[in-house]
C-alpha cells in the first residue's frame, strides 16, 4: 500500500462520522470522486461503526407515531412528503457507505464501485430534496422523522446476503412500487419541480435495486444456494412487515426483480 495515499476505509469513515448535514454530503461527493480517480487505495483498516453520525434534528420517532399525511394538494402535505423522502435519502448515503466499509473487504473491487455510485447518487438525490424544501422556506430536520431503515441496517450487520435482501431488495424495492403515485400526486397540486425531482430519483433507484439483485445473486452463486429460495428465507427472518401489493412489476424486473422473488410471499 501507497502510504502517502489516503484509503477507502479512511475516506468512507470520515462521510459516515459527519454529524453536520452538509459535512456528510461534501465528504460523500470527496470519497466518490477519489475512488473513482483512483486516489484511494483498496485498503480497509477502519471498521463500520454501530451507528453513523446524525445530525440532533430531526427528532427521530417510531413508525406508528409519525404523523399521518393527507391532501397532497396542501402545502404543508407536500412538505411533509419531501421531508420524508430526503429523510429516506439520507438514510440511504450512510446505507451505500456501510455496506462498502462492512463487507467490501471481502468483496471485489466492483462491489465498491456499485455501491459507492449508489452513495453519490443518494447525496444527490438529498440535495435536490433540500433545495425543493428550501423553495417551500422548509428544511430537513424541520419536522419529525423515524428510524426504521437504520434499523435494518442493524439487523443485517452480520450478513451481507440479508442486508441485500432487505435493504435494496425489500425496502428500496418497495421505493420503485410508491414513487410513481407520489409523482402523480405532486402533479395534481401542479407541482411539477417536485414531481421532475422525483422522477430523476425514480430512475436511480431502479440501478439501486439492480445493484443489490446482482450482488445477491453473486453471493448465492459463490455458496451454490437458490437465490428464491435464498431471499424468501432471509425476507422471513430479517424483515418484520410482509411484503404487500401493489407492486410495480415493470420496474422490478427492470432492476432483475422477478415476481417469482417477491410473490409467493404475499399474504392473501
Amino acid at each position: 500500500m501507497n502510504s502517502s495515499k489516503k484509503t477507502l476505509s479512511q475516506s468512507i469513515i470520515a462521510a459516515l462520522s459527519a454529524t453536520k448535514v452538509s459535512e456528510k454530503i461534501s465528504l460523500t461527493f470527496n470519497c466518490y470522486e477519489d475512488w473513482k480517480e483512483g486516489k484511494l487505495d483498496f485498503s480497509f483498516e477502519y471498521t463500520a461503526p454501530d451507528r453513523p453520525g446524525r445530525p440532533n434534528i430531526p427528532e427521530l420517532l417510531l413508525p406508528k407515531d409519525m404523523p399521518r399525511r393527507r391532501n397532497a394538494k396542501a402545502k404543508a402535505a407536500r412538505i411533509a412528503m419531501l421531508h420524508a423522502i430526503a429523510h429516506i435519502e439520507f438514510n440511504a448515503i450512510d446505507l451505500a457507505l456501510d455496506i462498502v466499509l462492512r463487507f467490501g473487504s471481502k468483496m471485489p473491487r466492483e462491489f465498491s464501485d456499485d455501491w459507492l455510485n449508489v452513495a453519490n447518487d443518494e447525496a444527490r438525490h438529498f440535495v435536490l430534496l433540500e433545495k425543493r424544501l428550501a423553495d417551500f422556506n422548509s428544511f430537513y430536520g424541520a419536522l419529525p422523522a423515524h428510524d426504521g431503515l437504520w434499523q435494518s441496517a442493524e439487523n443485517t450487520s452480520h450478513d451481507l446476503l440479508a442486508r441485500l435482501a432487505i435493504v435494496p431488495l425489500v425496502l428500496q424495492a418497495r421505493g420503485l412500487d410508491v414513487t410513481p403515485t407520489l409523482i402523480a400526486k405532486f402533479e395534481s397540486a401542479n407541482d411539477y419541480k417536485s414531481s421532475e425531482a422525483l422522477k430523476i430519483i425514480y430512475e436511480e433507484e431502479i440501478d439501486h435495486v439492480k445493484a443489490g439483485y446482482k450482488w445477491f445473486n453473486y453471493i448465492c452463486e459463490l455458496k451454490g444456494l437458490n437465490p428464491q429460495t435464498k431471499y424468501q428465507e432471509l425476507v422471513k427472518i430479517y424483515f418484520a412487515g410482509s411484503l404487500k401489493p401493489p407492486f410495480n412489476i415493470e420496474a422490478r424486473k427492470s432492476a432483475g426483480l422477478a415476481e417469482d422473488f417477491y410473490m409467493p410471499m404475499v399474504h392473501n
